[in-house]
């Protein structure tokens, strides 16, 4: 029912926690894992595996984006995803997508709530997750890239994820999708977790992240809200600081 690219690079320590809660799911599914030529112990955990999953690579890749795209296009199922290798599906979470997803057959998408773990304390906080607006969509990113679910040919319809894009690229994702197939779906439960850890792109890349994101609400919405040149400046410099 379900393909799940898994993109990976030297995140074995992660690895093994991410498939685990694919394969707990009470959901088919075929998962592709895309690993960038990890030097850990990630080779080691993919082969734990191979019984279970429907493809995996370890190779020196584009990137990101293009290790997801290559890994759902490997794959058949009507419904798509992809889980970063640090990242979990709570149980249940991806079978309460699936079906939310199955009764809305003009949606393109639907995405529920996750939370955001520490790794270091294991802190827990909710990730900012909204219903679905445009406006309230070009002042952050409101949908939690872990907690979604979205359907084949509308992922095929918009190309999939943009292998330019280092950071932004599931911002830009919900606004493709959004502007070509129109809304997507809101499901007030929690689905999933963001794994929070010392060596997130987030965290170690986050001026490029900013500059990514604003130019791609400048490119759907037409302009940036005065929020992004008043709070980000501010919001980089605070969370390099605290980081």
């Amino acid at each position: 029912m379900v393909t799940i690219a898994v993109p990976s690079f030297n995140q074995g320590r992660f690895l093994d926690d991410a498939l685990t809660s694919i394969f707990q799911q009470q959901v088919p599914v075929e998962v592709f894992v895309m690993d960038g030529g990890s030097t850990d112990n990630s080779v080691d955990v993919i082969k734990k595996w191979a019984p279970k999953l429907a493809g995996s690579r370890s190779c020196v890749d584009n990137g990101q984006a293009a290790a997801i795209n290559e890994g759902i296009a490997l794959g058949s199922a009507p419904f798509v995803c992809w889980l970063n290798s640090d990242d979990w599906f709570l149980p249940n979470g991806l079978s309460t997508l699936l079906a939310a997803l199955q009764s809305l057959p003009q949606t393109p998408a639907v995405y529920g709530r996750s939370w955001n773990v520490v790794q270091e304390t294991g802190k827990r906080t909710p990730v900012w997750v909204e219903a679905f607006d445009e406006s309230r969509l070009a002042l952050r990113c409101i949908v939690s890239q872990p907690a979604t679910l979205i359907r084949r040919s509308a992922w095929d319809a918009v190309g999939g994820v943009d292998v330019q894009l280092q950071m932004a690229m599931d911002y830009d994702l919900w606004w493709r999708l959004y502007k070509q197939l129109g809304k997507l779906h809101f499901l007030d439960d929690f689905v999933a977790v963001n794994r929070d850890h010392e060596a997130t792109k987030t965290k170690t890349m986050r001026r490029q992240h900013y500059q990514e994101a604003m130019a791609v609400v400048l490119k759907y919405y037409g302009h940036l809200p005065l929020k992004w040149w008043l709070a980000q400046p501010y919001a980089v410099w605070f969370k390099s600081k605290k980081g």
